[in-house]
């Protein structure tokens, strides 16, 4: 399976500039449609109260937003430190709309940047460099430190609920499951490509055990599958009455199939590694994620670069010369209080990891 390959840099704007090459009224979000999913575009942001409070005591500098959706994290963080920047990156075009309107209050402080978070750095490399925006502050180029890089995985509310996406199995819509709908293979044509093996692996890895093996040879019977609705049917058929949990099995199957469409996984190992070379000292990385696979490598990368890859016996001195880059901001993940998953259900696997530099 291959990653998406997106333009990384050829479309640029900052929030100040509305008639740039990707505000409300260009091409990429000109049509009636397009306008209309850009101004439905309201997502609630999970722990947010969390995150601001996070990034409240990093030095002044340049926060990167690796997944802007709407904006609502980033417009928070915006009004919260009127000494930051925000650098906001995001595949999504009808995402990006939306951002801009919710950060014009904002001006020149906040740019918006076309592109997947797996190549960050080189990002973050053209706007030092001035080959793309970077934020600014009072007509100033707000200089190169990066404070602070926030990644909340997964997919927003208003991505799901759209059914022309594909990402929900509650609705019926073609079976895309995109971040960026303009490029890459689509869930359908994954399901076209992928042996029995690699399939079974993929259900496997997203917690479907039991009926793995009979799910994936039920849809590799039915393929081509181009719509939602056909997918759940053929899920639904392969799991036996006595074991069917239409919803939850259905899920994790859409789950899998979103996470490898995207190349997710691989995207996020892309970010961590970028991470600790881009954060100034003090700036933090905090990270959200919503599967158990993501949380497992946010958590244990984090714990490598606190503890210097040491392999020396726990509770001994350090004799191996192993070297931090940095500290774990609390041991446990945060998780949502039951008052924000009463009001946003979605946030009720979220889990939220934070490591700080010290270099």
């Amino acid at each position: 399976m291959r990653s998406l390959s997106t333009d990384t840099m050829g479309d640029t704007t900052s929030a100040l500039s509305r008639g740039g090459c990707e505000s409300l009224h260009s091409s990429t979000t000109s049509s009636a449609e397009g306008l209309r999913m850009a101004q439905d575009f309201t997502h609630a942001p999970v722990l947010l109260d969390e995150v601001v409070a996070l990034f409240s005591g990093v030095p002044s500098g340049v926060v990167i937003d690796a997944t802007l959706g709407g904006a609502g994290h980033a417009s928070r963080l915006l009004a919260s430190r009127p000494d930051l920047g925000l650098m906001g990156l995001d595949r999504d075009a009808v995402a990006r709309a939306a951002a801009l309107t919710a950060l014009a209050p904002f001006g020149a402080r906040a740019v918006v940047i076309p592109s997947r978070f797996s190549v960050i750095a080189e990002v973050v490399a053209a706007g030092r460099a001035g080959d793309s925006p970077w934020p600014v502050l009072d007509g100033v180029p707000m200089g190169d430190r990066v404070v602070g890089i926030l990644a909340d995985l997964g997919v927003s509310s208003p991505q799901i609920d759209e059914e022309n996406r594909g990402f929900s199995f509650s609705q019926d819509g073609p079976l895309d499951m995109r971040m960026d709908p303009s490029a890459g293979m689509t869930a359908s044509e994954l399901l076209d490509q992928i042996d029995e093996h690699s399939l079974i692996s993929l259900l496997r890895d997203n917690g479907e055990d039991r009926h793995a093996r009979r799910i994936a040879r039920a849809i590799l019977a039915q393929r081509p599958i181009t719509t939602t609705a056909q997918l759940v049917e053929v899920i639904d058929r392969a799991v036996p009455r006595a074991d069917r949990r239409r919803g939850h099995v259905a899920s994790r199957v859409f789950q899998g199939l979103r996470i490898a469409v995207n190349d997710e996984l691989g995207e996020l190992d892309a970010l961590l590694d970028a991470s600790v070379t881009i954060l100034s000292p003090a700036g933090r990385l905090v990270v959200i994620s919503y599967h158990s696979g993501e949380d497992a490598r946010v958590k244990h990368t984090m714990r490598r670069w606190a503890e210097g890859d040491c392999t020396c016996p726990p509770g001994m001195p350090c004799v191996c010369n192993s070297t931090t880059i940095g500290s774990l901001v609390g041991r446990r993940a945060v998780m949502a209080t039951e008052t924000e998953i009463a009001r946003n259900p979605r946030a009720r696997s979220a889990r939220l990891r934070t490591f700080e530099a010290d270099r």
